[in-house]
């Protein structure tokens, strides 16, 4: 009897692999890289990426490739099993034996130690390795190089300096990859308390840095091609745009709808078209689930240097000092967390994350929130009464924001998210919030949809140094331009009519009494709440 063909499935889980997994040529992405040179020229060079984009695909995937010719042979091996220690003498052993099990499941000769002085114990392993495999030349390709840290960093880079001045086939390494989420010296940097690197430290024979971009919008296509291929499952091209749209490329995001839709909201067996409305289902199990890729952006936000680039975006300010070269926000930058472009400044970098942050920060507040059945939010046919919820809302501005927000971490961000948890009680299961900011833009743009009506919410802070009044005209032309900038606009929605709401919270240190700050402001077109 003939065994069932196995059918390949979008992978979220390690490196992928072409006889189990959909995906296309990891190379493909790489910016700034030059393989063929770093061989040739024999150059040790750094490989920099978020996590989960594919590193070590690449990585395992170009080790098979140079193993197949017979210009050199090549290893992969995981420094992970050092994460946080920072004495040599309890790390090098394991590194070094980290590399003799790698050099074992790749089939290449295992090197001895013989040395027990943890200062030489990497260069020794690494130049007998060399020795070995000759006359081929070796190349390393070390993974996770990031988690290294202190002295056991420091010792790992000296080490591989005292080997690279005799570098050569039977010598030592030819070519070395050091690869992680950072650039070389950024780790270095952090290292040693802050301190950049001087001309004199072990970063300085790196000859290359590279990265791996996200997917372009064709690469999702090409993608889901393969399981077309396979199957004859198509999907639709408003799907395959929702796909890209939600994830702006991010590798893991993409499989993890894809596989979601395609086996979960799906069955596996299934051929029926992925529509829209699968991909915005899988994107909903995506988020409730907290996968762990997800869920690791929690321990980043509680990062001051994170907090600094992510607060900012999301209050919308100018602050002069976020520049690409800054170390926070290359670090923001480094994580996968932030994009900066021209069109756009300083974004999150997809809707996902935007969301999980989102839910992370204002989780306190949302959970700790009154049940919704004690409000006035709702009119006699069950649609929302945004009128009613705001005012509620500044009563419990006035009566608790004070004392909740001495407990805040963003605190700079605190009105927002405050504002923002109240919205999500009400719209849990029955709606949406879709939101949009950026460093630079002065304000927080929401737009609430329940039951297919829509409200429109624009946040601005109300600080010294500008009137009340020109805050306020300010205000009213970014709330009704950004209700226009929906296409087709909002000025009305299936027959329904959209409420403009301009939310402003007094920022200013010395507060007027709260009987003169809690203000409601009708206008023609929108609403003004004082708060």
């Amino acid at each position: 009897m003939m065994s069932k063909r196995k059918i390949r499935f979008f992978n979220t889980t390690g490196p992928c692999r072409p006889d189990m997994h959909y995906m296309l040529p990891p190379e493909e992405r790489l910016v700034g890289a030059q393989l063929h040179r770093y061989i040739e020229d024999e150059l040790y060079w750094v490989l920099h990426a978020p996590r989960q984009t594919g590193k070590t695909t690449f990585l395992q995937s170009w080790m098979r490739e140079i193993n197949a010719g017979d210009e050199a042979l090549s290893c992969y091996v995981t420094v992970e099993r050092c994460q946080g220690i920072s004495e040599p003498e309890r790390a090098m052993p394991g590194l070094c034996k980290a590399i003799q099990q790698w050099a074992g499941s790749a089939g290449l000769p295992v090197p001895e130690l013989k040395t027990s002085e943890p200062t030489s114990m990497l260069n020794e392993i690494l130049r007998n390795w060399s020795a070995l495999v000759a006359p081929k030349p070796l190349i390393v390709l070390f993974d996770e190089t990031d988690v290294l840290v202190d002295a056991t960093l420091i010792s790992f880079l000296r080490q591989l300096r005292d080997g690279f001045a005799d570098k050569g086939v039977g010598t030592f390494p030819v070519s070395i990859a050091l690869v992680g989420m950072r650039d070389l010296k950024d780790y270095i940097t952090a290292s040693k308390g802050g301190i950049p690197p001087n001309p004199g430290s072990p970063f300085n024979i790196k000859s290359d840095s590279a990265s791996l971009s996200n997917f372009h919008k064709d690469d999702i296509g090409r993608l889901f091609a393969q399981r077309t291929a396979e199957t004859g499952q198509q999907i639709t091209p408003e799907a395959l745009e929702y796909v890209y749209e939600q994830s702006k490329g991010q590798p893991w995001i993409v499989n993890s709808l894809l596989q979601r839709a395609t086996m979960r909201v799906l069955d596996a067996e299934s051929v029926e078209t992925v529509t829209i409305d699968h991909i915005r289902e899988a994107r909903k199990q995506m988020i409730d689930a907290r996968e762990t890729h997800l869920d690791a952006l929690e321990e980043r936000l509680r990062d001051p240097r994170i907090r600094r680039v992510i607060q900012t975006i999301l209050i919308g300010e100018t602050d002069l000092t976020m520049t690409r070269t800054n170390r926070d926000v290359e670090l923001a930058m480094d994580l996968g967390l932030v994009n900066w472009g021209a069109d756009t400044g300083f974004v999150i970098s997809n809707p996902i994350y935007e969301e999980m942050m989102i839910r992370f920060l204002d989780s306190p507040y949302h959970d700790n929130l009154p049940p919704p059945s004690t409000w006035k939010w709702q009119k006699s046919d069950g649609t929302l009464d945004m009128n009613a919820l705001l005012r509620e809302f500044q009563s419990f501005w006035r009566n608790n924001s004070e004392v909740w927000e001495q407990q805040a971490d963003y605190t700079e961000a605190f009105p927002h998210l405050l504002l923002m948890a109240f919205l999500q009680r009400i719209t849990n299961g029955s709606g949406r919030i879709e939101r949009e900011y950026a460093a630079g833009r002065g304000r927080m743009d929401l737009a609430v949809e329940y039951h297919g009506a829509w409200d429109i919410i624009e946040v601005k802070l109300f600080r010294e140094g500008k009137s009340f009044e020109a805050l306020m005209e300010e205000g009213i032309r970014q709330t009704l331009r950004y209700r226009d900038s929906f296409s087709p606009p909002l000025s009305s929605h299936n027959g329904l009519p959209v409420k403009c709401y301009l939310v402003i919270f007094d920022r200013r240190a010395n507060k007027p009494a709260w009987d003169e700050r809690i203000k409601w402001l009708p206008q023609e077109e929108i609403t003004i709440v004082c708060c």
